[in-house]
């Protein structure tokens, strides 16, 4: 049910933005908007744990989805009143508000997928949520595929539709406090001190398991790439019709990346520490494969060259299919990546507000991140300088978190770190 809330918003929204520029022809908006989304998503993740466990995971979730019907809607308006005086600012404050929105969505979403499953499961459910969420981009880029210059009315409207009823959705999720676990433990019912407690207990988080900060790159990058990814390479290279096909593929490799690396990092014939370390250096071989393919086209392309040459690369042009296995292998990383961070996280506690905590850190970290490198984006930085940062990003992210894998995650989550 979980998945299918993120579905209907969240796959949905990353459909409309793996097609570079929400599928404008003019991608500046479109930059400057998630400028906005990102900017307040990190400040709203920052504490939104704390919102959570005074409001619970279900009020939360619920909130959280409205922001996607609103920002789906500003690029309706954009088409069908493309030159009202401050219609583009329609869409960056639409994005501002989806930040805010974002941040409460994911915030739930994350401290109930670690805190439902056993230990045993936890990589487990992390893959069929991503498998089920990334419906919604394959879904979402099936629709818009065809079209010949930018995503038509009916589409956006088509996705406001569903995202409105992913909202709906979300008022079906069962409470935490009802659930067991398949070995018959009762999941920990969520606290709802005063807000006193709630931001002491924030900063607690940090005094009490300081290890979380050496995840803090790792969280860092794990939106940076989607700037590089959707608008430097998808959104510079393809017309509008093979976005959206590469979208779908994209997506579509997500559900693989996702329950391979969960299906390993529960692997039970090894002991936890193992695993985690072993899905590290998956990860480590995956950055540079990705990123070593990808540089030898990004060396052949800038801004300028781009201008100069307007063609874009269609589905039926010769040498097609060697783009779209690097953009498969992108996929796979980003699913393999964020499945990776969940299962770190998840693997330091099994309390739905502690978890609701560190899951704040990681999207207010990778919304601070994506904010920042969609801002340079939209100042027309070169291409090969946005692309070696996230390839640098990427590694340090990994090598500060090799200490915590192996220092901090034990074969058990110990009592002392269920709770504060």
């Amino acid at each position: 049910m979980l998945g299918f809330v993120c579905f209907m918003c969240p796959g949905l929204f990353n459909a409309l933005n793996g097609l570079g520029g929400a599928g404008q022809v003019d991608e500046t908006t479109a930059a400057n908007a998630n400028v906005a989304l990102y900017s307040c998503f990190a400040g709203m993740a920052f504490i939104s744990g704390s919102i959570h466990n005074m409001i619970g995971s279900k009020m939360t979730l619920l909130i959280g989805t409205f922001g996607y019907t609103l920002y789906i809607a500003s690029y309706l308006a954009s088409n069908l009143h493309p030159l009202t005086k401050g219609i583009d600012n329609f869409s960056i404050a639409a994005g501002a508000i989806l930040g805010i929105c974002a941040g409460l969505l994911w915030t739930a979403q994350g401290s109930l997928m670690l805190a439902y499953p056993t230990e045993s499961q936890k990589g487990r459910f992390i893959g069929i949520f991503w498998i089920v969420f990334n419906l919604g981009g394959v879904i979402g880029s099936a629709v818009a595929f065809g079209q010949a210059n930018s995503v038509s009315n009916n589409t956006y409207i088509a996705f406001i539709v569903l995202t409105f009823i992913g909202t709906i959705l979300s008022l079906f999720i069962a409470n935490p406090n009802k659930i067991y676990r398949t070995d018959g433990t009762k999941v920990v019912p969520l606290r709802h001190p005063t807000w006193q407690a709630e931001i002491t207990s924030l900063g607690l988080a940090l005094w009490a398991d300081p290890m979380i900060l050496l995840l803090f790159p790792l969280f860092l990058a794990s939106n940076w790439f989607y700037t590089w990814q959707f608008n430097d390479f998808n959104g510079a290279l393809f017309s509008i019709r093979t976005r959206a096909l590469n979208g779908m593929i994209y997506w579509a490799s997500q559900m693989f990346g996702s329950i391979a690396i969960g299906t390993l990092l529960d692997w039970p014939r090894l002991h936890r520490r193992t695993r985690a370390v072993i899905g590290w250096v998956v990860l480590l071989v995956f950055v540079m494969v990705v990123h070593g393919w990808a540089y030898h086209y990004q060396k052949d392309y800038t801004r300028d060259s781009l201008i100069a040459n307007p063609e874009r690369i269609d589905f039926s042009t010769p040498g097609y299919a060697a783009y779209i296995w690097l953009y498969i292998f992108c996929g796979l990383l980003d699913s393999m990546w964020q499945t990776a961070c969940y299962w770190f996280m998840g693997a330091m506690s099994n309390d739905p507000a502690k978890l609701a905590y560190f899951t704040g850190f990681y999207k207010s970290l990778q919304s601070a991140g994506a904010a920042g490198i969609w801002r340079v984006d939209a100042e027309l930085l070169p291409y090969m300088n946005i692309f070696a940062s996230t390839w640098a990003l990427l590694l340090g992210g990994l090598f500060c978190a090799a200490p915590v894998l192996w220092i901090r995650i034990r074969d058990h989550t110990e009592m002392k770190d269920e709770t504060l």
